[in-house]
């Protein structure tokens, strides 16, 4: 089925995409709006504070991350209570449901297979998304179209879509925090104070290396297409990607992130990470590089489609420059007085001077803000009093179209000159078409 276009500004909407309700979406619906609204859960009585005082989660992706992370997360607030999980694997969805009940010690919680249905429950206050990056925005997108806040993994999939994204959050007045947690975490939270208070002097460059997310340098082998297991929704799996045949390993986390449609490799997993934390370092966070250029090899014979060795060189408009290449984790940043280093996720550090690991900064005195709590506890705050989230989707949009820009010059083998204010490469109408991807829409007639 001919899919939708999402033109530059990712605004215009067409019949047959993921914003129009499918039969099944409209069945759903009727449903809950006759009956769930009297249906509580169980899960929603129990303990303290008051179940009125409490955000109910609906969870949709319960892979590792999904469960060992934004869930353990969740299921430790004390104002959250999970009330559903969802995954296209049936035994994840199981673990999910059970993990969720052993919690709470209560029965209660629902096992979900298609997240529409979550998305269409009026009892439930917000979701959580641990999907594939492919699902991410749309699912988003729905959710917020149905009233709801939305906590979810990145990145996005394209530019585009990070636009429209933003737009639908606007219009809806909605909460959204993008699970990126690295401004909690004291090591990056010191390596930016000690650099806006001037500890090096003036930023001139930031070394940032990547893993390769699993990958080796010559991609994941081709495979045959293979019998779709049982307890796997492969249809939904694929979702809005182009249809392609099950293979035994295309659906492992470590295989779909090196296949361009789903994901933009270690570039745009791990980058929206240490890159995050580079732009705050360049003092830049409010807008993208104005220059990219680099070099990257896609793999031959081989599944993954997206470059595992790639070397990036950008240029912010404050005359920073910054490196983004395969390696251990590292990111460096040098000033006209020194250099700062982290080595590791969440690593080692060390300094041109080791008297600078040793400043600290008495309340007031700092010229960068407190370190935020954590991304589940920001959300839930935020859910609360209605303010902006430590990742919001203009955060979220513009540390993605830093690496998106890195990828689009990788595709392109050109350099590429951006404008921020019209969120556009200057002069270069094929690298403007790739900022948006065609989306399959025929998965929302699956009854």
């Amino acid at each position: 089925m001919e899919g939708v276009t999402l033109m530059k500004e990712g605004l215009n909407i067409t019949p047959g995409n993921h914003l129009q309700f499918s039969s099944r979406r409209r069945f759903l619906k009727t449903i809950f709006a006759a009956g769930a609204a009297a249906y509580v859960s169980p899960l929603r009585l129990r303990g303290s504070p008051a179940a009125s005082g409490r955000i109910t989660l609906g969870f949709i992706g319960v892979g590792s991350h999904g469960t060992g992370v934004n869930l353990v997360g969740f299921l430790n607030q004390p104002d959250a209570q999970v009330v559903a999980v969802c995954d296209v694997y049936a035994d994840r969805r199981a673990a999910a449901r059970e993990k969720t009940e052993e919690f709470y010690k209560q029965k209660g919680c629902r096992e979900v297979a298609d997240f529409r249905e979550i998305i269409a429950d009026p009892s439930i206050d917000a979701v959580v998304i641990s999907t594939p990056d492919h699902w991410h925005v749309p699912i988003s997108l729905m959710a917020l179209q149905a009233g709801k806040d939305v906590f979810s993994e990145k990145p996005t999939l394209t530019i585009g879509e990070g636009r429209e994204l933003l737009k639908a959050v606007g219009q809806k007045k909605a909460v959204f925090q993008a699970g990126i947690e690295d401004r909690s975490c004291e090591h990056y939270h010191k390596m930016v104070e000690w650099v806006r208070n001037g500890a090096i002097g003036k930023v001139k460059h930031i070394e940032v290396l990547l893993p390769s997310a699993g990958a080796p340098d010559a991609g994941f082998p081709e495979e045959e297409p293979a019998p779709v297991p049982d307890g796997l929704d492969y249809g939904m799996w694929l979702g809005p990607a182009p249809f392609h045949p099950y293979t035994p390993t295309r659906t492992n986390m470590w295989h779909w992130r090196h296949i361009r449609d789903y994901s933009g490799g270690s570039l745009t997993d791990w980058g929206t990470h240490l890159v995050d934390t580079a732009q705050l370092l360049a003092n830049a966070p409010g807008v993208c590089p104005v220059e990219v250029e680099g070099t990257g090899t896609v793999p031959q014979n081989s599944q993954s489609t997206v470059p595992i060795v790639y070397d990036l060189h950008y240029r912010y408009g404050n005359g920073v420059t910054m490196r983004v290449g395969k390696g251990p984790v590292v990111i460096r940043v040098e000033g006209d007085n020194g250099w700062i280093s982290i080595t590791g996720w969440r690593g080692k550090f060390e300094a041109s001077d080791s008297g600078i690991l040793r400043i600290r900064y008495e309340n007031g005195t700092s010229k960068y803000g407190p370190r935020p709590p954590s991304e589940h506890r920001n959300f839930l705050d935020c859910v609360k009093s209605r303010a902006a989230t430590t990742y919001s989707p203009l955060e979220l949009h513009r540390l993605c179209t830093t690496l998106h820009m890195g990828t689009i010059a990788l595709e392109t083998g050109r350099g590429l000159s951006w404008d921020n204010a019209k969120e556009e490469f200057i002069g270069d109408a094929a690298a403007n078409a790739l900022q948006c991807r065609t989306r399959r829409n025929d998965w929302e007639n699956k009854t």
